[in-house]
């Protein structure tokens, strides 16, 4: 196989190397927030207002949910001044909130955003109480729930991430590649008798043997004629035919 088929089957992978690393990229994306992303999981409590939400031991998210009107601006869904009372178990320590803003999800009017990651003691039914400043907003509730595994689909982004750089760099270095294979063709072609048609010596009636020597005129047109059916069959591009157009010309 030539280095020129490599080239073009490095830069076919290189280009398919990308456009996979962007679709499993935004696959990623969306299957952690629509699928992975059970952010209500364990209930919701409306705000103001209490209920009780039954909790698993660990990591849990609150986010804020409403819904809206018309798509969310700029800087995602904008949170009011929230407040959440927790009250555990009897005999359970409280829970460990942290703020922890995330991204907005809005799928059919119906938004949300994580506002606190909480530490769960001990699985059990926690009483909430909510407040907040919550005026404009329709139905908001603080839901409680979990973000899917996370560490998992974070790895599978950054392996398409990489997926993507690796095209990259191949669709940048598979043309240059292409490029020497091409300019290394035209150095090493040196027209030969045969390329151009020269007469070879023939014996004379006498039985001695001539020989034909071509004028510089007949030569370089010659020389032309195959360097237009290089030109013509791809072999060449038309800035390397004129440069070698004009050497020939200029006899050099």
């Amino acid at each position: 196989m030539t280095s020129r088929r490599l080239a073009k089957i490095s830069l076919a992978l290189a280009i398919a190397l990308m456009v996979g690393g962007i679709i499993g990229f935004v696959a990623t994306l969306t299957l952690n927030a629509f699928v992975l992303d059970k952010f209500n999981a364990y209930g919701e409590v409306p705000i103001p207002g209490s209920g009780t939400v039954h909790l698993p031991a660990g990591e849990a998210t609150i986010s804020f949910h409403t819904l809206t009107v018309g798509s969310v601006s700029g800087g995602g869904l904008p949170v009011p001044q929230l407040g959440v009372d927790i009250d555990p178990p009897q005999g359970v320590a409280q829970p460990k909130l942290t703020e922890n803003y995330g991204g907005t999800t809005t799928v059919n009017n119906d938004t949300h955003r994580r506002v606190w990651m909480m530490q769960v003691p001990a699985e059990g039914d926690y009483k909430i109480t909510t407040e907040g400043q919550v005026n404009g907003f329709i139905s908001p509730q603080l839901a409680f729930g979990h973000g899917g595994n996370s560490s998992s689909s974070g790895s599978l982004a950054w392996i398409f991430t990489g997926l993507f750089v690796v095209g990259l760099i191949g669709t940048i270095a598979a043309p240059i590649w292409l490029a020497r294979t091409r300019t290394a063709q035209v150095t090493a072609w040196q027209p030969s008798p045969m390329d151009l048609g020269a007469p070879v010596a023939t014996p004379s009636p006498e039985g001695s043997l001539s020989t034909y020597a071509p004028n510089d005129e007949g030569v370089k047109l010659e020389q032309l004629k195959t360097l237009s059916s290089l030109r013509d069959s791809g072999a060449l591009t038309e800035r390397e035919f004129e440069a070698e157009k004009r050497r020939i010309l200029d006899g050099r």
